[in-house]
């Protein structure tokens, strides 16, 4: 089989560059993996056709053969061939050429490989045969092979098996807890098999269907389920059986996320007192309602997770009386994610005055989460008052008649129906509208009209029926006379004195015999005119009084419809209703009896009222009846008409005989109204066959009575209305429903007329009784109407939270804790309830509020409070009573109830868990935030106060910052911490100084009796400290270098032209509070000027260049050597000034604000970068440019911004001057000197610098009148010298004016010096000079101030572009040294390129400094990435002198200089050739002879001088093209990068530096002779020589030039090498030490005798033992042998090292031998840090000592001390 990588890859290439696949192939290869959105969506539709595999070939083109890159072979029996063909066919343009390979398999094979030509579009046809031996898959290849490649054909032949294709992973919606979602995803049989699946899917997924067959090609769409009941991530794997005898498995990832829903109810509509807006509230009020009405309101249902949340909503359940006045629309339903559902709550009251309460539950979905609704309302009814409740008629004649007006008032907003129980067809009083509708706050007046019938006094109680209200009375009296009869007028005071006369029991007796008992004193009148009996004020009783009796009451309680009365009657009739039934035929009625009885012990005469066409008719209509007797009364119906109803009702008057006449009456107060006798009566005259009339009415009747307590009486009303047009006759069974009364039991209604009922029951218990009250319309028994009503006692029933348990937590001793608790009231109506604590516990346990009402099925949340006053448990009971909100003597008075209350006393403390909290340094003014924790490792809550106090230390006045505000801010000053528990405490500090500060954070325990921090400021306790420092934004300049056109000035100067010392000074200090107007850099300006608001203003000279010149670039290095990061900015004015409108710029502008605006559009001066940030420690370099474009003076306000600091205006100032002009630049028109102490006698030297800021040099002269001047003014003592008063700066340079100081007395000295520029401007300099007494200020503090490191700072990281090398100082100090001795420093050079070396030379720019100046080495190469130490070495000669200067290092790169160099031969080689070269112009010559070999000149050489320009100025004169073609310019040398190195000094003279700093003096060297310092050797060497005189040998040396050292040099060197080479001069060497006298010990001891010692040597003494140690044991065998005087050899001895100290005394006084130590010792050293500097010696190495064994031959005897210096 050839190999398949090669054709792989073919085939990958091929496809990329032809290959195309069908969108059934892309299909079928998704089978198994996740499907993209597109294809998924298309499967969940249905919408995937069933393919062929023989449509699903995937062709490939390679190198223009298109063909199947698979054969398949499916359906293949075992035995028989099967043929396919395999088409290659040719896409190119060309004709290809191709051959092939066979299979390599026996089990396929074609034709005889032969070569294959086609041409463009031609197809080649290859059958391929496949002949299987075994039942099993078979997989071979076909190889074509082409000029480019081969490719490969595979040819497979598969077996059927089954395979089933869904998604690897289906995704399903989010979920909430307890809900459902589902998705659905296809399963397709993409085999050839029928095939059998089924799921296992793990919970809580399930598979829709879980199992079934699916026929080869189909499909089937399979919904998975997903019902979690946890929220959590679920991602499982659910497993697909399928297959036939051999099962195979396949799983698909099931994906799905679960969350717990949160539901919020929401009351919408009107706001209600005590909630804020926007808030959620859970108490919908409906308000009063009216009765009957139904009021629906809407509650939303927040949904505030991003699930679907399904609900239900469930209401309390009552468990007796099943009529609920709340009802909801939604029982079920599913809150959108993110979403709301509107529920609407109705309410239907049925009970005036009732409050409802009712709770609806919001429950999700498996009861995860439960939100109470709870909904109140209350029913209001009519409230219709009468505006009298009598109507008195006075008296008029029979047969007259009488109007007046009775006024009824509904003040409630809810109509009412009323009705007077009076029939004004048979009475004698009438009303024009007895009944009605009232609407809400109306008032009706009704006309009552007075018609007698008989001449007698009339009396009528009226009741006046409201439905939803109790019934009220009204009294209508009157007194009708005729010619024969005149009783006495009834007045209202009658019918009060009745009253109580009734109450008193005298009414039954006649007036008559009250008034004979009146005589008789047997009766007495009171006060207000009414009768009592004299017995009852003997018994000292008070008389009885009459009180209104409930309206209900009285109404019920007549006798009839009740057998209790209010009070005896003193007349009855009976029957009170009667029904005659059917009366046909109309003239066979039987007439009514009626019974009359007299109660009173009185004769009493009985008059009915005639009704003139009514049926009904009473005989007699006067009647007397006498005391105790009854009379019969009948009462006749004659109807006129078939078919009808009759009702109607009978009206009597019974009264005293004795009132007929008013005469007979001889004391008001014995009058007695009459009584009213009413009878309601009822017949019909229906024919058998005939059906009655069918009533039309309306029912108005409750489901329920009121809810009442037990054994008490319980009242409704109940309307019946007749919307029809004919009478309506009623009856009610009460025989059928005892147990409930109905007033009235029978009557009549007229059309469009009403009639009230009011129903009555008694329940004697709890039980619910249920009433069925028959109520017959129209006397037929098919018009009975069964009225169901309920009723039941309510008890005294309280519920108790928790079974009556009530549990606080552990409480810290002395505060207390509070709980809510729950009591509800279950029953219908409404109790008081009250509290009792027992006293003991009164101060430990209390309750809010103690007493209160329950409204019907409310639940009330108390406030408990429980404060413990010792470390114990509690175990403590309150009791609760409960009643009725109004008390009634037949059920129980009250009921109560116990609660157990269990508590604890505990102690406990608070810690802080970090004691001790640095927040570092925070800015001045800025904010920073921590947080304390606080721990609470008790069992009980504490309720803590937490105090601060502030320290302030630093650099301050402790009285001026103890008055500062507090600067931590506590986010909660109080707070609780729960048991072992801790507690977070925002704080916030905000230090308003540059100081430390120390806050002492202390708390205490709130308790009852202190709940404030001043009552507990003994009882604090330390918490925590905080620390904090106060800092602000330091920035600082740390170096600065020029570049450009200034990069002649020299470091120290450029320091002071950019006031870079005052600028850090004044940024060390604190802002000031003008500067922090604006903390950050703020557009605040609305002129082009912006405002000023800092108090420093600091010049930026950029000195002058002539114009035309590259710009002049400053580096400054910013540095943060704080502690905070500082941001920082220079804002231009354009930067501070804000965008406005065009209208509003000021349209004219100053020559002031056209100057800037010049410079900045013109860009004169830049910086770049224009703000930064620095972190701490860290350094930016900016770049201060000034272009020289303008002739003139250019300024520009640059504001310096420190981000929450300083804030200083920099005037950014530059000079351009023309080409040619002579400038100096003067940096400012005063100088100071350094202070010099009077009496000094070698002031020194100070430098004055001038700069040439311009391209000519320049020759300036001083002019020293006002010198003279003030040397004459101090006694001709020259205060100012000037030693250089002429002098020539070139351009680009700085020149120095050398000075000296010398004051008289301790004062100022001022001197204006003019200054002359020849053919410049002359310049007026201020020269100050400070004198001062050394006795008072010290000269060291002094004079050595301008030596300090602030002012000279050290720093190397600035660098200007193309620079290569840097320096490891900027600047050196040498600080003080005395005069003639010799100081070095240590200077790095370092090449800070990695590829280019350079070469560098080190420039000193004047002659003085020449002389004491010296640089080892002065020249070199520094390799790539090297360093190499330069020795700087100063050694002051003549006056003392401040030294002040620079050194120039020049920096080339070596291949820069090498390339000028090759240049430059060319060039010079050129000129040679051109100085012998000529050029022949005759035009003949050429036609006599040709050249050899043609020979073309070169342009001419011509050097072209450049310009004397500043350093750094490049500048190239154009020559013309024509020039230009014939000239060869000299190459110019390339421009060097120059490092500034300065160097400062001051030198003293010996006797003053020994005097100001004599510690210091040991440590130098004097190396020269004191020519200058007479008498000066006597202080420190002894000897007699007053000075020592130079060896002309060594001025003869010290005059030799340079090559002739070297000369001498060379050859000592040589010579010393060939000796330490030479062996035998090494034995000379050691054969003349064993000699012994030595050589040389004569010239020693003629040196002796000249000093007068010589005497005393002798002759004999050997060389020093200390110099030739090794030999010392030899000399001394030999002098024994030599001197057999043992004494007198000693004693030479002793004089012999006694010489010996002499001489080397003398000898270390030499001032060779000095020179030459010190030049060792400083050579040693160089070497040593030179080879530290390589990395070859670590300086900072332990030492290690090795320890050797003593050798015998070396000892040393009697060593001499060292030489001292003198």
């Amino acid at each position: 089989m050839p190999p398949r990588p090669l054709c792989t890859a073919t085939r990958a290439g091929a496809w990329r560059r032809g290959g195309r696949r069908s969108g059934t192939e892309m299909l079928a290869q998704a089978h198994g993996e996740p499907q993209n959105s597109d294809s998924f969506r298309k499967m969940h539709c249905g919408c995937v056709r069933k393919l062929s595999a023989r449509k699903a070939k995937k062709k490939g083109v390679f190198w223009g053969i298109e063909v199947a890159e698979t054969l398949r072979w499916h359906g293949w029996e075992l035995g028989k061939e099967m043929i396919k063909h395999l088409i290659l066919k040719n896409v190119h343009e060309k004709t290809q050429k191709l051959s092939y390979r066979c299979p390599s398999t026996r089990f396929f094979f074609t034709v005889f490989p032969q070569p294959i030509t086609l041409s463009p579009g031609m197809s080649l046809t290859l059958p391929i045969v496949f002949r299987p031996t075994e039942k099993r898959e078979y997989e071979d290849s076909i190889c074509f092979k082409k000029a480019e490649g081969e490719f490969s054909v595979t040819l497979r032949a598969t077996l059927p098996h089954a395979c089933l294709s869904f998604p690897a992973a289906v995704q399903l919606p989010i979920c909430a807890v307890h809900n459902v979602t589902e998705t659905t995803f296809p399963v397709r049989n993409v085999s050839d098999l029928s095939t059998v699946f089924a799921w296992e899917t793990p919970s809580p997924f399930y598979m829709i269907p879980d199992c079934g067959v699916l026929d080869p090609g189909a499909e089937c769409m399979v919904k998975v389920v997903f019902q979690p009941k946890v929220a959590v991530v679920y991602d499982v794997a659910a497993t697909c059986w399928f297959g036939g005898e051999e099962k195979q498995m396949k799983t698909i990832q099931l994906k799905a996320l679960a969350k717990y829903p949160y539901l919020r109810v929401s009351v919408t509509g009107e706001e209600y007192e005590g909630v804020q807006p926007g808030r959620f509230r859970d108490v919908l009020c409906f308000g009063s309602v009216p009765v009957g009405k139904t009021v629906e309101k809407s509650v939303e249902i927040f949904n505030m997770s991003v699930v679907d949340a399904p609900c239900r909503i469930e209401r309390a359940e009552d468990p007796l009386i099943q009529d609920h006045v709340f009802s909801c629309d939604v029982s079920h339903g599913v809150v959108p994610a993110k979403g709301k559902l509107v529920l609407c709550i109705q309410f239907q009251p049925q009970t005036v005055g009732e409050h409802s309460t009712d709770y609806f539950t919001v429950i999700s979905a498996g009861c995860l989460l439960q939100t109470v609704l709870k909904v109140v309302g209350s029913c209001k009814g009519p409230l219709v008052s009468l505006h009298q409740y009598f109507v008195d008629f006075d008296w008029i004649n029979l047969g007259e008649s009488l109007m007046r007006t009775l006024k009824i008032s509904n003040t409630s907003d809810v109509p009412a129906y009323y009705q007077f129980d009076i029939d004004g067809r048979g009475s004698v009083f009438s009303l024009d509208r007895p009944c009605g509708v009232l609407e809400g706050a109306t008032t009706l007046a009704l006309k009552v009209t007075f018609r007698p019938t008989h001449p007698i006094s009339y009396h009528r109680r009226v009741v006046c029926l409201v439905h939803h209200q109790e019934p009220m009375y009204v009294d209508f009296f009157g007194t009708c006379h005729s010619d024969t009869a005149k009783p006495a007028i009834l007045q209202a005071r009658h019918l009060s004195s009745y009253r109580t006369n009734m109450v008193r029991g005298l009414t039954f007796y006649p007036p008559d015999i009250l008034s004979v008992m009146l005589k008789d004193g047997k009766l007495q009148m009171d006060e207000k005119g009414a009768l009592m009996l004299p017995l009852e004020i003997a018994q000292d009783k008070p008389p009885k009084e009459y009180f209104e009796a409930n309206s209900m009451t009285e109404y019920f309680y007549d006798g009839v419809s009740s057998d209790l009365v209010l009070f005896p009657p003193h007349v009855s009739v009976s029957p009170r209703e009667y029904d005659f039934g059917c009366c046909v035929p109309l003239h066979k009625a039987e007439p009514l009896l009626l019974c009359v009885t007299n109660h009173t012990k009185g004769n009493i005469t009985v008059t009915w009222t005639s009704s003139h066409g009514s049926a009904f008719r009473v005989i007699p209509e006067i009647c007397d009846i006498p005391p105790l007797k009854s009379s019969a009364f009948h009462v006749l119906f004659q109807p006129t008409q078939l078919n009808s109803l009759y009702g109607a009702e009978l009206e009597g008057f019974a009264f005293y005989k004795v009132l007929r006449h008013y005469s007979n009456i001889e004391e008001d107060a014995t009058i007695c109204p009459s009584w009213c006798l009413t009878v309601r009566l009822r017949a019909h005259t229906y024919e058998a066959e005939r059906e009655h009339f069918m009533p039309q009415y309306i029912l108005d009747v409750p489901k329920a009575f009121p809810p009442v307590a037990p054994n008490a009486d319980t009242y409704c009303s109940m309307l019946l209305l007749n919307t029809g047009t004919s009478l309506i006759t009623f009856g009610v069974n009460q025989a059928a429903c005892p147990s409930v009364l109905v007033k009235p039991c029978s009557g009549h209604i007229i059309p469009g007329g009403h009639q009230i009922f009011f129903l009555s029951t008694h329940p004697v218990n709890t039980v619910l009784q249920q009433h069925v009250l028959p109520l017959q319309l129209n006397s037929y028994p098919g018009y009975t109407k069964e009225i169901a009503l309920q009723s039941c006692g309510e008890s005294l029933l309280l519920l108790l939270e928790g079974d009556g348990n009530l549990y606080f937590k552990p409480v810290y001793i002395g505060t207390s804790s509070t709980r809510m608790y729950t009591i509800k009231n279950c029953t219908r109506l409404p109790m008081v309830f009250t509290w009792k604590i027992h006293q003991s516990d009164s101060k430990i346990l209390s309750v809010s509020p103690t007493a209160g009402i329950l409204q019907p099925y409310e639940a009330m949340a108390q406030a408990w409070t429980f404060t413990p006053d010792k470390e114990t448990k509690y175990l403590l009971r309150a009791m609760v009573f409960v009643r009725r909100k109004s008390s009634d003597p037949v059920s129980p008075r009250s009921v109560h109830y116990a609660l157990r209350i269990v508590g604890e006393g505990a102690l406990a403390t608070i810690r802080a868990q970090k004691e001790h909290l640095d927040l570092g340094n925070v800015l001045v003014g800025d904010l920073q935030s921590c947080s304390i924790v606080l721990l609470n490792d008790g069992i009980c809550s504490l309720k803590y106060i937490l105090s601060v106090e502030q320290l302030i230390t630093g650099p301050c006045d402790p009285e001026e910052v103890c008055s500062d505000p507090l600067a931590l801010e506590l986010e909660h000053s109080r707070g609780t911490i729960p048991a072992r528990s801790k507690a977070f405490v925002r704080v916030t500090v905000r230090p308003a100084r540059r100081l430390h500060y120390t806050w002492s954070i202390k708390y205490a325990i709130c308790t009852l009796t202190a709940t404030d921090l001043e009552s507990r400021k003994e009882e604090r306790q330390p918490l925590c400290c905080i620390l904090a420092t106060g800092v602000y934004p330091t920035l600082c300049i740390t170096d600065a270098c020029s570049a450009g056109s200034a990069s002649g000035i020299s470091k120290l100067h450029l320091w002071r032209l950019f006031s870079l010392d005052t600028l850090n000074e004044y940024l060390e200090r604190d802002p000031t509070p003008s500067e922090l107007t604006y903390r950050v850099p703020t557009r605040h300006s609305t002129s082009l000027i912006p405002p000023v608001y800092t108090p420093l203003l600091l010049d930026f000279n950029f000195a002058a260049a002539p114009i035309g010149s590259e710009p002049t670039l400053v580096m400054l290095l910013l540095a943060n050597k704080g502690v905070v990061p500082v941001e920082w900015a220079f804002l231009f004015p354009s930067d501070q000034k804000m965008d406005m409108e065009h209208w509003a710029e000021d349209a004219e502008f100053s020559p002031h604000e056209l100057h800037q605006m010049r410079i900045q559009d013109n860009q004169l001066f830049s910086v770049s970068p224009k703000s930064g940030k620095l972190l701490p420690g860290q350094e930016e370099s900016v770049q201060l440019t000034h272009r020289h474009d303008f002739i003139g003076i250019d300024h520009l306000p640059v504001l310096l911004k420190v981000s929450y600091g300083h804030e200083i205006l920099l005037n950014f100032s530059g000079m351009t001057v023309e080409q040619d002009q002579r400038y100096v630049h003067f940096a400012s028109t005063k100088h100071l000197f350094t202070p010099i102490a009077i009496g000094t006698s070698h002031p020194p030297t100070q430098i004055y610098e001038l700069y040439n800021g311009g391209s000519m040099p320049v020759i300036f002269e001083v002019q020293l009148d006002n010198v003279v001047r003030i040397q004459e003014e101090n006694f001709q003592h020259p205060v100012f010298v000037c030693l250089t008063p002429r002098g020539e700066i070139p351009p680009g340079t700085t020149g120095h004016i050398e000075w000296i100081f010398s004051p008289l007395e301790a004062r100022t000295y001022l001197v204006d010096i003019p200054i002359h520029i020849l053919g410049g401007e002359s310049a007026l300099i201020t020269f100050q000079g400070v004198g001062y007494d050394p006795n008072t200020t010290g000269e060291t503090a002094t004079s050595s101030k301008v030596l300090t490191p602030s002012v000279f700072p050290g720093s190397t990281k600035l660098t200007v572009a193309g620079q290569a090398a840097t320096l490891s100082h900027n600047r050196i100090c040498f600080g003080n040294i005395p005069d003639c001795t010799k100081a070095s420093q240590l200077v790095f050079l370092n090449n800070i390129s990695e590829s280019k070396a350079v070469v560098f030379a080190w420039r000193i720019s004047t002659c003085k400094d020449k002389r004491m100046l010296h640089i080892a080495p002065e020249s070199g190469v520094v390799q790539p990435g090297e360093s190499i130490p330069c020795f700087i070495t100063l050694q002051p000669s003549g006056s003392a002198s401040f030294y002040s200067t620079e050194l120039v290092c020049e920096i080339y790169t070596q291949e820069s200089l090498l390339q000028y160099e090759r240049d430059l031969q060319e060039w010079e080689k050129e000129k040679e050739r051109q100085a012998v070269e000529f050029t022949i112009t005759e035009k003949d010559l050429g036609t006599k002879k040709k050249p050899k070999s043609p020979a073309w000149t070169l342009p001419p050489i011509k050097n072209h001088p450049m310009p004397n320009l500043p350093a750094g100025h490049f500048q190239r004169r154009m020559l013309s093209n024509k020039e230009a073609s014939r000239v060869w310019v000299k190459p110019e040398p390339p421009k060097p990068i120059l490092l500034h190195l300065g160097v400062t000094a001051r030198s003293y003279s010996i006797e003053d530096f020994f005097s100001n700093f004599t510690s210091e003096f040991p440590k130098y060297f004097l190396s020269c002779p004191f020519s200058n310092q007479p008498n000066l050797e006597n202080k420190f060497v002894n000897g007699s020589r007053g000075r020592m005189d130079m060896d002309p040998r060594w001025l003869s040396l010290a005059a030799a030039s340079k090559q002739e050292l070297q000369i001498v040099t060379d050859i000592l060197t040589g010579v010393i090498r060939g000796l330490l080479q030479n062996t035998q001069f090494h034995d000379a060497v050691r054969k003349s030490l064993n000699e012994p006298i030595p050589y040389f010990s004569q010239f020693r001891c003629a040196e002796l005798r000249d000093r007068g010692w010589c005497s005393m040597v002798p002759s004999r003494v050997s060389a020093s033992p200390d110099l030739y140690p090794e030999k010392d044991g030899e000399r001394k065998e030999t002098r024994q042998e030599s001197s057999p005087n043992y004494d007198l050899l000693e004693s030479s001895e002793i004089l012999h090292h006694e010489q010996l100290r002499e001489q080397k005394e003398m000898m270390s006084r030499q001032l060779a031998f000095g020179n030459l130590v010190e030049l060792v010792l400083e050579n040693t050293l160089q070497n040593i840090l030179i080879e530290a500097s390589r990395g070859e010696v670590v300086l900072t190495a332990r030492p290690r000592v090795i320890a050797l064994p003593p050798s015998p031959s070396r000892r040393i005897t009697n060593p001499a001390p060292p030489p001292s210096r003198g």
